[in-house]
């Protein structure tokens, strides 16, 4: 890859047509599959733009979802295809898009030392020679595509079970399977044995007559245990995971899952000693399972480790790469902030700029009932606040992605919907709690919002592609590092920033990576022993001991850390120091009774 670093997967919209921008420069990207509707206007709204045809999917063909999403990852890969050969074809003269992929790399890469040495050549025949060596040597980014893979609601045809095969990730697998990319499909959010297995019916995803995957797997994970279990599974059906993309449990954007109290480095440290072990252990598996189905691995295949979450300054990235010997970071939540390659409507553009700390925080705004990272006022916020002052809380369900309650109703129902909301308030009403009680309650019930809409209408606000009556109100779940970031910068200028070239938080008092993370992990377990004040079980006081030990340790090993890399500037080695003694002294306080 060009690039030690690659864009994540930024909800549902905001990176729905990143690789557009983006991969004809080398960088790659990913998409989230999730959601068929928002694709098929995106590839509507494009081919117009583009004057291409369109010929439209609906809703009611059969295996529609899974034909919408082939349907647009094939146009992305036509259209990107198009656009890196238009820019292969063009001079090397100042403002061309050519010295752009080429300005935009790291100094220290090897294409960037052979770009400078070729602008030192007078024209003629060398320099000509050492221009087609650089062209051929230019590879577009990678349009990857991401899979949460425990939102898998089942579906039905005419009051029927359609089967298993088109629950929603199975069908958003096919449609990325059957479609003509080459690129990987990002696992999240915990392991699906039923997806997973579906895997193995797609021959892209094994290793063609020259040892190639056409299709590969990424699995983003939250420790080394977990990697290695989902990684087993697939090896054990001849599947190869090609990428394991660390991210951190807290300090991320979108949904947290947060760990057991085990802290980025501590994780990237377990990875750095067993990765080779583990490469070893899982090709043993994978060579065996392909003998069994008559295939065979000409060689063991590459696998990459990357990390993401939280990642802000190039000290952090280059510190990351060399020291646990990584392939590449993500960075995320930042790119909202960068107009030429998310999606973000203005005035919600405008508030992210103008973010402070205390503008971001974990909510319990998701429907899946896993922690959600927020950002306060918000449109969506805003909605929901005067849906509930106009005594009618709850969205209307139009898309049923999150459907997955069924305490009231036969047919799971979203937790957001004001269908559920109504039920489960009515069922408070009649439990006699205390009204202090009843309180908390009704405010679990009704912080719940609509992700399905919130997460697209950024997305049809900024082309202007809404439908009559249709929700527009925004739901964004930046990182908090985003709270260190305070304009609208160009894509040149973040690149620069990632890399080194520029400094734009120059003048931004921020944590470490490391201690902000540590931090969230503390007022994450505070917030906890705080939620069981006076109804501690034996069970949850073991496990938030556990937990708590678990930051301590995480602290010793950053205090080793940082005097193992005491070369860097004497100034920032103290100031880490000094973090982390008032992160101990903070958890050290915090008494599970």
């Amino acid at each position: 890859m060009p690039h030690s670093f690659h864009i994540p997967v930024l909800g549902l919209g905001y990176s729905i047509d990143t690789p557009l921008k983006v991969a004809k420069y080398g960088i790659s990207s990913v998409l989230s599959i999730v959601d068929d509707e928002l694709i098929e206007r995106m590839r509507a709204y494009h081919s117009k733009n583009r004057f291409n045809s369109f010929e439209a999917i609906p809703k009611g063909v059969t295996d529609s979802r899974s034909k919408r999403i082939t349907a647009y990852l094939n146009f992305l890969s036509d259209t990107i295809t198009d656009d890196f050969k238009a820019l292969k074809q063009q001079d090397f003269a100042v403002g061309n898009d050519i010295c752009r992929y080429f300005e935009l790399l790291s100094d220290s890469a090897k294409l960037k030392h052979g770009y400078d040495l070729m602008l030192e050549y007078p024209e003629g025949e060398t320099k000509k020679t050492f221009q087609s060596l650089l062209k051929n040597a230019m590879r577009m980014g990678a349009i990857d595509v991401n899979i949460m893979a425990k939102v898998d609601k089942m579906n039905d045809v005419d009051g029927e079970y359609s089967g298993d095969t088109h629950s929603d990730a199975l069908t958003a697998l096919r449609g990325f399977a059957e479609s003509k990319l080459s690129a990987s499909v990002v696992l999240s959010a915990g392991m699906n044995p039923k997806l997973y297995s579906y895997i193995e019916n797609f021959e892209d995803f094994f290793p063609d007559e020259n040892g190639k995957l056409k299709k590969k797997i990424i699995l983003k994970v939250s420790d080394f245990r977990s990697a290695l279990i989902q990684a087993k599974f697939l090896a054990k059906k001849g599947l190869w995971v090609s990428e394991f993309r660390i991210e951190s449990g807290l300090n991320c954007g979108g949904h947290a899952f947060a760990t057991e109290g085990y802290l980025l480095g501590p994780i990237l440290e377990e990875f750095k000693q067993k990765k080779n072990d583990m490469l070893l252990e899982l090709f043993k598996i994978f060579e065996s399972a392909l003998t069994q189905k008559g295939m065979q691995a000409e060689k063991q295949p590459k696998q990459r480790i990357s990390v993401q979450g939280g990642i802000g300054t190039a000290a952090e990235h280059n510190f990351l790469l060399q020291y646990y010997n990584l392939d590449a970071t993500g960075w995320g939540s930042p790119f909202l902030l960068v107009p030429e390659v998310t999606n973000v409507d203005a005035r919600t553009l405008e508030q992210l700029a103008g973010s402070r700390e205390s503008d971001f925080y974990l909510s319990g705004a998701s429907p899946l009932g896993i922690r959600f990272n927020n950002f306060k006022n918000s449109t969506i916020d805003i909605q929901r606040t005067e849906r509930i002052e106009k005594g009618r809380p709850g969205s209307p369900c139009t898309k049923k992605y999150l459907c997955n309650n069924t305490e009231f109703t036969e047919q799971a129902i979203c937790t957001a919907s004001r269908e559920y909301q109504h039920l489960k308030i009515k069922s408070l009403k009649i439990a006699g709690l205390p009204a202090d009680e009843y309180q908390k309650q009704f405010k679990l019930i009704t912080e719940k919002v609509c992700l399905c809409e919130g997460l697209c209408a950024s997305t049809y606000l900024k082309y202007n592609i809404s439908k009559p009556k249709e929700s527009l109100a925004v739901a964004i779940c930046p990182g908090p590092n985003l709270a260190y970031f305070y304009d609208v910068y160009s894509f040149d200028e973040m690149v620069g920033h990632i890399y080194g070239k520029i400094n734009l938080l120059a003048r931004v008092e921020r944590p470490h990576v490391f201690i902000k993370e540590l931090n969230l992990y503390i007022d994450y377990l505070q917030e906890d022993i705080k939620q069981q004040f006076q109804n501690f079980s034996g069970k949850k006081k073991k496990q938030l001991n556990a937990f708590k030990l678990q930051l301590t340790e995480g602290i010793n090993y950053y205090k080793k850390l940082f005097a193992e890399v005491a070369d860097q500037a004497s100034g920032e080695l103290k100031g880490l120091c000094e973090q982390l003694a008032k992160s101990k002294d903070k958890l050290d306080g915090l008494i599970v009774e």
